[in-house]
Order: structure tokens, then sequence, then C-alpha cells
């Protein structure tokens, strides 16, 4: 668990919270280089999470750390005062009436991608049947793993509840002399994390963008926007069918419907901004609430 500690805070320092400008496809670009840019965009976003690293509390790690350390070497002078700096840093958090439960303090992203098409996912379902059918599990299971097209964004937080308490109480053995309970309140302090998983659908990701891409070329190159926007259905079929589901009152149905209604206009008067715009908000707020979390402890 050492490891894990030294490795977020060594990560951490190399992430920058600076705005990174998004790229976007060019008018006459592929639908999978549209896709490919989505995803692309998609990572550095997650790589620069919202939720930002806390210098502080990074800081009073690395401290807690040196104190850890210098227990081993049975230096006391240098634990009490890597203690006293490592509370010092989170004085200020602490002290704020926003002060969050959860400190991130390092972020990692795992991105795995279903390279198919809807068609491809009902023939995989199929076969997987077949395969359970006949008692065939480990090759249905087989079979089933690459069903999974999603940007796994994972937060490791430490907690504030627990976290300042157990430094005061390691600095108070320290004190008193007893620096094995100190060396065991630290480890335990130093492994005790929250870690918060955001699981985000790469197919919904590529339909945003393609969706966004043909907005820009329908008056231009009708054919082209007609090619995203089919694109852009079957991402939501592909979504739809590896399970994603979302609580918005917004269904799979109602954006294909809406999708329909953008090519039917490209088609004609070609009239679609208003339309555009209507199919983006929704997609928008169905992605929204399809966006899980999970906690692992």
């Amino acid at each position: 668990m050492k490891k894990l500690i030294l490795s977020a805070v060594a990560a951490s320092l190399l992430l920058s919270s600076g705005a990174v400008a998004k790229e976007q496809a060019a008018n006459d670009a592929t639908v999978a280089e549209v896709n490919k840019i989505a995803i692309s965009n998609a990572k550095e976003d997650a790589r620069n999470h919202p939720a930002k690293l806390v210098g502080e509390a990074i800081e009073s790690l690395k401290l807690a750390q040196k104190a850890v350390i210098a227990l081993e070497h049975k230096d006391t002078k240098s634990a009490k005062e890597d203690l006293e700096k490592a509370l010092g840093k989170l004085e200020v958090i602490l002290a704020s009436k926003d002060a969050p439960k959860l400190l991130p303090i390092d972020n990692i992203v795992q991105a795995q991608e279903f390279v198919g098409t809807a068609s491809d996912v009902d023939k995989i379902v199929k076969h997987v049947k077949s395969l359970l059918d006949d008692g065939k599990v480990q090759e249905a299971r087989a079979l089933m793993m690459p069903l999974v097209s999603e940007i796994d964004i994972t937060v490791v937080n430490l907690p504030l509840a627990s976290y300042p308490d157990a430094l005061k109480l390691a600095a108070k053995y320290v004190n008193e002399g007893k620096t094995e309970e100190a060396k065991k309140v630290l480890y335990i302090a130093l492994s005790t994390f929250t870690q918060v998983t955001q699981v985000v659908p790469i197919p919904l990701l590529e339909s945003t963008d393609l969706i966004a891409a043909a907005s820009r070329v329908a008056k231009e190159d009708k054919a082209r926007a007609l090619k995203y926007l089919d694109a852009a259905s079957d991402a939501l079929d592909v979504a739809e069918k590896l399970g994603y589901v979302s609580e918005s009152a917004t269904t799979y149905k109602m954006l294909h419907d809406q999708i329909k209604a953008v090519e039917k206009e490209i088609k004609g008067k070609n009239k679609a901004e208003k339309l555009f715009e209507e199919l983006a908000a929704k997609l928008k707020e169905f992605k929204s609430k399809i966006i899980s979390s999970k906690n692992n402890k």
C-alpha cells in the first residue's frame, strides 16, 4: 500500500491544472477520424478531471511518509517535525466551511473500446447465448469480455474525517516515546483511501461528436452530414446494446427519432439549426445521467 501512496504523489505532481484546448475534426473528416478525436478529447478531459488535486493534501502525504521513514531510523525529532508540518498543510482545508469529506490526490484513466457496430454486438450476443445453451460457459465468457466500450476515471481520495486525527494520534505517540504505535497508526493512515470510479460510455461520446460534426457541414455537404448522423445513430445502438442505461426521461428511441427528424430536414429545406441544438441538448442531458459512479473502498 505504501507503493500506492508514493505513486499517487509522484503522478499528481506531473498533472497540470491548465485548461487544454480540444481538438476539432476537420469538415472533411471520416467517421473514424471524428470518433478517434472524440475519444482522444475524452481521455484528455479525464486526465484533467474536475476533481482537482489538492496540493496541501499531497504535501501532507509526503511529509507523513517522511515521518514514517524517520521513525524507521529512530529519528523521533525529524518525525515530530514532519508530522507538525503535515498537519499544518491541512489547516487551511480544515478551516474552510466548505471543506470536502474526500480530498482527491490522484486519478487513473483506463479506456476499453468496442470496435464494431450494433450488428456486431447482436451477433456476439447471439453466439454467446448459443454457447451457454451448450454449457460452454468459459467460451461464452471469453466472447463477452470485449463487450465493453467505456472510459473509467478512478479518483483516489484522502478521507478528511480520519486522516488528520490519525496524524495527531501518531504525533501523540511519538511525544510519548511509543514509536511502534506511531508507525502502526501512520501505516493505517497512509493506506486508507476511497476510490470513486466514473464510467463514461465511449459510444455516447462518439455520437455527440458526430452530431456536432454533422451540424457544422450540414449546409455545405449534405451527404457527409447524413453519413455522420447515420454513424451517430449506430453509436447510440451500440451503447444501448452494450447495456449503458440512463435515468433520463429521454430514451434511446427518442434520440433516434430526433436524428431522423434532423436527417429529414437536411434532405428538405435544410433549416436544421434548431433541431441540431435540441438534439445536442437532449443527448447531453441523457449522457449526464448515464455516467455512473461506484465507490471502491
